[in-house]
């Protein structure tokens, strides 16, 4: 028998190749591994010693040869392969092991391109299909961790045809992902992001319980390991429609630094938001803006929960917590809710993947897109349009309600007074409606919105959104700008001594 082994990644390769060793198989290498192996006394053969061709251009050329493939791909159910192996002098190799050439940790470190070209691994994905193919007859191995899952198949007689299919599937979904990687790389570099094809490639994390509804499944996958390493299950089990509200309830919580925000969410969008001096105000202030539909919402902390906010947290039902961390005492705490579920990034404050893209599923295909993100001086750099100009607080309150606004479905207001979100109207086919139902529920909860700033995610197109805002007390307008009646809007804001500023970026979230 024979295994041929040539890995970048080296990590625990010595051990892997003394075992096939004691089990009777022959190794081949190449290149750093075959010098690494001999170094470490494993009996090893030379790649070129099997190919009959030295080793050329550069490296370029070393597994590309019929009697490397040959001995991969010949099948031995059939005697006319066999037989013509055996004219040909071609004997088979039975096990494959190869992980590429660092593809994507060049493209992290080095804008070279003739680096990154020389990155891009022939012989090894080459390989690896090859003996993907042949996989009744042959074990493909592409991933470090399943060297022990490998050896233990060997060892107690479970070499199956399934477990093989099994290795088969992720050698393919392996050099899918690769060569999706280059392809994506080279749009950007070269078409603006924007190829003929786009790929859309995750590594899955675990199955959802279902997706959104129960007739349909669901699994939750990643791109680039953060749900791996900072999603960690304290309690519960995550649900498909959890997951968008996790998201989403984060992505504005923990874009205000190592401020004390909280975010509360429901049916992917927020009804309560704030930053107060401490995570218990701020969730304390974030509920009263809506505590009916918090009912059953899910809630980011951009920082460590302790027994006290968690027994607060507790006066209602909450269907998840997702935060920085947990103190002992919270969980003690939670485990008296058996519904609530619990999940952590094992952090100080939420940490974000800043994915750089987004897509959308449409019939037939999807769109896909930049990522949308409020600019970091996007609200201080926004145009005064009006005679009075916004106070200290109220230029805090104006950013809040940006980004918050730009985290909720369009058409979309938010009321912001005191670094706390006090009214919010959202997912309506006109602007005016959302901003009248964000008063309305408003009143209905007792809350006084005068003095607060006002926050449109688009231009208003008419001014009696103002006209209806001015009533309510609100003495701050921020907005993009960039409607045909934008003087009729200023002069609106202008008769009612109110603050109006234009940003000139719109954040639809549709």
């Amino acid at each position: 028998m024979r295994a041929l082994i040539s890995v970048s990644d080296k990590s625990g390769v010595e051990n892997f190749a003394k075992e096939l060793v004691s089990l009777g198989y022959e190794i081949i290498s190449t290149g750093g591994t075959y010098n690494k192996l001999k170094e470490a006394g494993i009996a090893v053969i030379e790649a070129n010693e099997v190919t009959k061709f030295p080793e050329c251009f550069e490296g370029r050329v070393k597994t590309l040869n019929p009697y490397i493939h040959g001995g991969i791909l010949h099948r031995r159910d059939k005697e006319s392969h066999l037989d013509q192996a055996k004219e040909l002098g071609v004997e088979g190799i039975d096990l494959v092991c190869v992980n590429l050439y660092p593809f994507k940790a060049t493209i992290e470190k080095t804008d070279d391109f003739e680096e990154i070209i020389e990155n891009i691994d022939i012989g090894g994905p080459a390989m690896v299909r090859s003996a993907a193919k042949n996989f009744d007859s042959v074990i493909i191995v592409t991933d470090v961790a399943d060297y022990d899952v490998v050896l233990n198949n060997l060892k107690n007689d479970t070499n199956t045809v399934e477990f093989r299919r099994d290795m088969m599937i992720k050698a393919y979904e392996h050099t899918a992902a690769y060569d999706s990687m280059i392809a994506n790389y080279m749009n950007k570099r070269f078409n603006g992001g924007m190829g003929a094809k786009q790929f859309i490639v995750g590594e899955k994390v675990f199955d959802t319980r279902y997706g959104e509804n129960p007739h349909q499944k669901g699994a939750l996958y990643e791109f680039d390991k953060h749900l791996s390493d900072k999603f960690i299950t304290v309690k519960g089990e995550a649900s498909f429609n959890n997951m968008g509200d996790i998201s989403g309830a984060a992505k504005i919580a923990a874009n205000f630094g190592d401020d004390n925000a909280v975010c509360i969410v429901k049916h992917g969008n927020p009804c309560g938001f704030a930053i107060k001096d401490t995570l218990f105000e701020s969730y304390t202030e974030a509920l009263k803006c809506d505590p009916v539909s918090a009912f059953g919402g899910v809630v980011a902390v951009n920082g460590v929960v302790d027994g006290e906010l968690a027994k607060k947290m507790n006066e209602i039902f909450l269907e998840v917590v997702f935060a920085a961390d947990f103190t002992e005492d919270a969980i003690e705490e939670f485990n008296k809710k058996k519904r609530l579920k619990l999940f952590k990034q094992g952090t100080q404050k939420l940490d974000l993947a800043n994915d750089p893209f987004n897509f959308k599923i449409v019939d037939g295909g999807f769109v896909y897109q930049d990522s949308d993100v409020v600019g970091e001086d996007e609200v201080k750099n926004a145009e005064l349009k009006t005679t009075r100009e916004a106070r200290e607080q109220e230029k805090k309150d104006m950013e809040i309600a940006v980004k918050v606004a730009a985290g909720t479905k369009s058409n979309c207001v938010v009321y912001v007074k005191d670094s706390a979100v006090v009214a919010i109207g959202m997912g309506m086919t006109s602007r005016v409606d959302a901003a009248k139902a964000a008063l309305r529920k408003a009143e209905d909860m007792g809350i006084d919105v005068s003095g607060s700033v006002l926050a449109s995610e688009a231009f208003f197109p008419f001014r009696d959104s103002i006209d209806a805002a001015a009533e309510a007390g609100v003495k701050c307008v921020i907005e993009p700008g960039g409607s045909v009646r934008d003087d009729e809007v200023i002069d609106a804001a202008n008769e009612h001594g109110m603050a109006l500023y234009f940003t000139g970026v719109r954040h639809f979230l549709h």
